[in-house]
């Protein structure tokens, strides 16, 4: 294992991020903030709550998993789509690492990226809800895996895409849909019984259940179908991914 490659490419992702704070940081922090605004405290205040919980608190885990995941994919997908678009891609193909370095070193700093402003909305939240963390052990972890999960989900979208445009295309016409439509303003339990049953397809419904259960003990599905859902996910994106370097897939052209 190269470490030294790694680290490099690491180092240079992440500096990106200190580069440009606005857009990195204060752009989630404040969409953050006018979520609670115009949910937690206009909507919120005409709902008495939901299984005991407050409704501001509630959308928390919500509010981070969107934020997670979209910025997940989209920065690991220009991580990966900007050196192509540059032609500078070639030089770290052509390097002595192995694949598996080049993925730890961009999709690595895209997770990191994520876990910050995740963080960052986390503690942003106690400043408009009272709330605690009921098991912090299954929240880090469900937080790590969605992280690590869709930063390989953008790095495929990355390699797809052939346009700048093409980038935004599923962060913006197909995650954040299923992300509002998966529950995270609202219990799928509070649907009636054949939108539940059709809510259940959407693979989002698990990622932002299993998290809302690590801070209220609360869950629209249980631990395990959210663990494994997870799990599985990434083994596709992984899989996806080994399949790319073999082949050398819009690498290599």
């Amino acid at each position: 294992m190269n470490f030294y490659a790694v680290k490099a490419i690491y180092k240079f992702e992440m500096a990106r991020m200190w580069r440009t704070l606005g857009q990195s940081i204060a752009s989630p922090v404040l969409s953050t903030v006018l979520y609670f605004i115009v949910f937690g405290s206009a909507i919120g205040s005409r709902i008495d709550g939901i299984d005991g919980i407050s409704y501001g608190a509630f959308i928390v885990p919500g509010l981070i998993m969107l934020s997670v995941l979209n910025q997940s994919i989209s920065n690991a997908s220009f991580g990966i789509y900007f050196p192509r678009f540059t032609g500078t891609i070639y030089e770290v193909l052509s390097a002595p690492i192995s694949f598996v370095e080049i993925l730890l070193g961009y999709v690595g700093a895209a997770a990191s990226k994520s876990l910050v402003i995740g963080t960052i909305i986390l503690l942003t939240s106690g400043f408009f809800v009272d709330m605690e963390i009921q098991h912090p052990f299954w929240m880090i972890l469900f937080l790590v895996l969605t992280s690590v999960t869709f930063s390989l989900f953008g790095f495929i979208i990355g390699i797809w895409a052939d346009g700048f445009e093409k980038l935004q295309v599923i962060p913006l016409l197909v995650i954040t849909p299923l992300t509002f439509l998966g529950g995270a303003f609202y219990s799928i339990n509070m649907l009636p019984p054949l939108w539940q049953k059709i809510s259940l397809a959407n693979p989002v419904v698990y990622l932002i259940s299993g998290f809302r259960w690590s801070f209220f003990e609360h869950s629209d599905v249980s631990l395990g179908v959210s663990l494994a859902m997870i799990s599985i996910f990434l083994l596709l994106c992984i899989s996806a991914v080994a399949w790319i370097f073999k082949t050398g897939y819009k690498l290599k052209a």
